[in-house]
């Protein structure tokens, strides 16, 4: 092996071709049996890769970082989402982090758009009913769930993927409404139909629907805490594919259980993979086991997104997908 080559660890296993790649370019060390690296194993890789190539389930914390030799230079991260890497700490050590956007947003827009259809159409618990063998014949009144049509959806984060939901929401005659750090611009404003809130709560207030399409930071943990979820109305629906820790689980299973709210679709938990036991076996909560960006598609593009940042690093260039600090 060519004492040259970028010693580069990978966490977990990723698709076949993105391995094969690696180890054409560089010296890579992979997990072909794809446990999660506990933080002995983690300790260990900091201290021997010139690149760190983690994903969502590694803890990446100070402490950590602080661990690390003097050989490793950049961590790249095989995801958008980069709140369990602690960005600071790693710019502060000299590190570059860099991520995967982009490739996975009409992935997670589809997901987000069939919890929605799934919690409002009812369509895992007929799904249920019908695997079960319950399945009685068609009634007039019997699995009426709710109509898409004129209903007021209300997107927490205009970024990428929010915009993404929005356009689908249109083409299903859904009225789009948003709250973000900003406004997003009069043009795609415009395009979208949406209408902006700079305060939360009143949007709350007033939408059929909720998605969660925002990133994890300090300012938007819990954003969803008992109080705000105590503002939705009754026959709203909420639904979450972008972090559990925007909101308080323990609360939203008291809503759930009070019939506080009338559905709920998550693909994200707070202490995943571990769940509430107040948001199991009920009919009208759909849980999912983190698809959002589940395609064969997409977990292909998001390797070639690692490969392309350490590349760049490599051959002295800026990465394309580099994380500051200052974006949160």
């Amino acid at each position: 092996m060519s004492s040259n080559r970028l010693k580069v660890v990978l966490t977990r296993r990723l698709p076949d071709a993105v391995e094969t790649r690696m180890r054409e370019l560089f010296d890579a060390e992979l997990n072909l049996k794809d446990r999660p690296f506990d933080r002995a194993a983690l300790a260990a890789a900091v201290k021997r890769a010139d690149v760190l190539v983690p994903t969502i389930t590694d803890e990446i914390d100070a402490d950590l970082i602080a661990e690390a030799g003097e050989q490793l230079k950049m961590i790249a991260n095989f995801g958008a989402g980069v709140d369990h890497i602690d960005v600071d700490a790693a710019v502060g050590r000299g590190l570059i982090v860099t991520n995967t956007p982009g490739v996975l947003t009409e992935d997670t827009a589809d997901l987000a758009m069939s919890l929605i259809l799934a919690v409002s159409r009812r369509l895992v618990e007929g799904a249920n009913i019908v695997q079960a063998g319950e399945f009685q014949g068609w009634t007039p009144t019997w699995m009426c769930g709710r109509k898409l049509w004129g209903k007021r959806l209300g997107i927490i984060g205009m970024g990428r993927i929010g915009q993404a939901l929005a356009r689908r929401a249109r083409a299903f005659g859904m009225q789009v409404h948003y709250h973000n750090r900003k406004a997003v611009s009069e043009r795609i404003e415009e395009e979208l139909g949406a209408t902006y809130w700079d305060e939360l709560d009143p949007m709350l207030s007033r939408m059929d629907l909720i998605s969660l399409n925002c990133p994890a930071t300090k300012d938007t943990h819990h954003l969803l805490d008992a109080r705000r979820l105590a503002l939705l109305q009754p026959h709203a629906i909420l639904i979450n594919t972008a972090r559990g820790e925007l909101i308080d689980e323990p609360a939203l299973a008291e809503a759930v259980g009070r019939r506080g709210i009338a559905g709920v679709g998550l693909d994200v938990f707070e202490n995943e993979p571990a769940i509430h036991p107040g948001l199991l076996g009920h009919p009208n909560v759909v849980l999912l086991p983190h698809l959002g960006s589940a395609t064969l598609e997409a977990r292909q593009d998001m390797g070639d997104r690692v490969i392309a940042n350490i590349m760049t690093f490599q051959n002295g260039h800026r990465p394309p997908d580099r994380v500051i600090p200052a974006m949160f």
